[in-house]
């Protein structure tokens, strides 16, 4: 079976994040810990994505909030690094709005088609996103855009906890035909240092 990365967002989640139960319900789910959840620096959240990407090629990512922004730049920035699928949830915006004063420093959205299956889960009241942009962002990347409805940020907030639709949502995308294009970059082993074994273990949510 693919491994499925978890990605949270700023400030990571929490243990009734619908991502922390993924983690305990999926034996092949591995946790990507961000060394500082506060995203000072954005180069360090793209370079530990990368580098559980590179150790794990063909893996499904599923992404939530900045996590998403994230994996958007990761793609643009290597794209040689094999993903399976995505399942993108609730991106933040970090170009208008909160998410602008809060994560300006990651630059401008990445708008760049994705080499790979995915989907974007918007919500049409996120204070982190519209629902327009998403859909425009969705339509940039090549990603089916998933309409949730009054789902606030897809959080503990919003009301989220388990949240085994998700789960449904990547089978099914992961079900899709897909086709990777040819490569027209140097491969990312020239960019990436492998995590070692202690780096690679599967790793509990944080509190």
């Amino acid at each position: 079976m693919s491994v499925t990365l978890i990605i949270p967002g700023l400030g990571g989640s929490c243990d009734k994040h619908w991502q922390s139960w993924w983690l305990k319900t999926d034996p092949e789910a591995v946790w990507v810990a961000q060394d500082d959840w506060s995203a000072e620096d954005p180069l360090q959240w793209d370079l530990t994505i990368a580098r559980h990407l590179y150790a794990h090629p063909r893996a499904n990512v599923v992404a939530h909030s900045l996590g998403v922004i994230a994996i958007a730049r990761v793609a643009a920035r290597w794209p040689s690094l094999e993903i399976g699928s995505a399942l993108l949830v609730a991106p933040a915006d970090v170009e208008q709005g909160i998410g602008a004063r809060r994560l300006g420093h990651f630059g401008q959205l990445p708008r760049e088609r994705f080499d790979f299956r995915a989907a974007v889960v918007a919500s049409r009241n996120d204070p982190w996103m519209t629902f327009a942009r998403a859909g425009r962002l969705a339509d940039d990347w090549g990603a089916r855009l998933i309409d949730l409805g009054q789902a606030g940020h897809i959080n503990v907030e919003a009301g989220f906890g388990p949240w085994p639709e998700g789960k449904t949502l990547l089978r099914d995308l992961s079900l899709i035909p897909h086709r990777r294009l040819p490569q027209t970059r140097e491969d990312a082993r020239e960019t990436l240092t492998p995590l070692t074994s202690g780096d690679d273990r599967r790793v509990r949510a944080p509190h």
